[in-house]
């Protein structure tokens, strides 16, 4: 369970984060939400899919880390494996919150929470929060410029997913692999590019895509499928 609260100098001041990767912090995930902005770093380690939220329906991008629930074939003894980490997983132990602000143009402003039920929470270890004099550390201001570009993806990600469904350029996607030691495993309830109906799209479209911003995401959630192989060699790799 988590336990968000308004992250603030007086209440938080000795607080630290570990930023140690582990599954012993939550690392151990199968994917994890990303966004258009980042898929030119994420797609050089990850294969890139989309999910349906089982509660809203909503489409989003995810980066796979696994071929199965709570498994992520990146995380080694050493922490995790790969030259980018996706922001939904660098935000932890912060979040976005809403408070109501009559200023504010939508009637409300976002805050920064923190989880203090997240296992990386610590009064001993790990990055501080605030100086001395309470100004906030390197490490919190980074961590909120990474909140601030989710709230900007979590918007881009709206617009992405509502062209693509609308041009019908989501497919269910299925893949059945067969690992060395003879067993065989089914990735499926995610979604990829529809690739035949992207390549039948006239050159208006195209070029609609492009100026939103959408059309170079799409081609690298399609180039990020090689990053597939990859994966199951990692996954090969542990039953040695």
């Amino acid at each position: 369970m988590s336990n968000y609260v308004l992250l603030g100098t007086n209440a938080h001041k000795d607080l630290k984060v570990i930023t140690a990767r582990s599954k012993n912090y939550g690392d151990n995930v199968m994917h994890a939400m990303t966004f258009p902005m980042e898929f030119r770093d994420v797609q050089s380690s990850y294969p890139i899919f989309f999910c349906k939220d089982p509660e809203s329906g909503q489409f989003y991008p995810t980066a796979l880390f696994g071929l199965e629930q709570d498994q992520n074939l990146f995380l080694t003894e050493d922490g995790w494996d790969a030259a980018y980490i996706p922001m939904m997983i660098r935000r932890h132990p912060f979040l976005i919150g809403y408070q109501a602000d009559s200023e504010h143009e939508d009637g409300k402003r976002p805050v920064v929470s923190i989880d203090m039920d997240n296992p990386r929470i610590s009064e001993s270890e790990g990055e501080p929060l605030f100086t001395e004099s309470d100004e906030p550390t390197d490490y919190l201001k980074a961590s909120i410029s990474v909140l601030e570009s989710i709230h900007r993806g979590h918007e881009h990600n709206k617009g992405f997913i509502e062209t693509l469904l609308e041009l019908q350029l989501l497919e269910a996607f299925t893949l059945e692999v067969t690992l060395n030691d003879g067993s065989n495993n089914q990735l499926s309830g995610f979604y990829t590019i529809a690739e035949q109906n992207l390549h039948q799209l006239d050159g208006d479209t195209f070029d609609m895509l492009n100026k939103k911003g959408y059309l170079q995401a799409i081609f690298m959630a399609v180039a990020s499928h090689s990053r597939l192989r990859p994966l199951i060699e990692k996954k090969n790799a542990l039953l040695k």
